[in-house]
């Protein structure tokens, strides 16, 4: 078997994992072998909770828009049929800022809804 070459590629290389993996617990820090398994099991966690995000995300609006618009008497899929027949234009992300920090506006929207319905 050939002899390790490059000594100083190798060592960034480890460095890079090594630095990555700073503040784990025990041995996942400044082990080679069970850094670089913890370091490569980050990034699978990362890529798949980029895309978990935003599932996450949409059910928090879904549930902040249910809670404001069962204080006006109606139910979560009830309100969003009535939006979709009455072509208000604003998606779930829009609906649960105003509903969240700008109750007044959430309630002319629910009325007017209600009233179109």
């Amino acid at each position: 078997m050939p002899r390790a070459k490059n000594a100083v590629a190798s060592r960034a290389r480890r460095k890079k994992v090594l630095s990555q993996t700073r503040g784990n617990f025990g041995a996942r820090k400044n082990v080679w072998t069970v850094a670089k398994n913890t370091y490569e099991k980050g990034l699978t966690y990362a890529y798949r909770d980029r895309k978990k995000k935003k599932s996450e995300f949409r059910a928090l609006w879904i549930q902040r828009i249910n809670a404001a618009v069962r204080m006006e008497g109606l139910s979560y899929s009830k309100f969003m049929g009535l939006v979709h027949k009455a072509e208000v234009n604003m998606n779930r992300k829009v609906l649960a800022d105003l509903a969240m920090n700008q109750p007044e506006a959430f309630k002319a929207i629910v009325a007017k809804v209600k009233e179109l319905a």
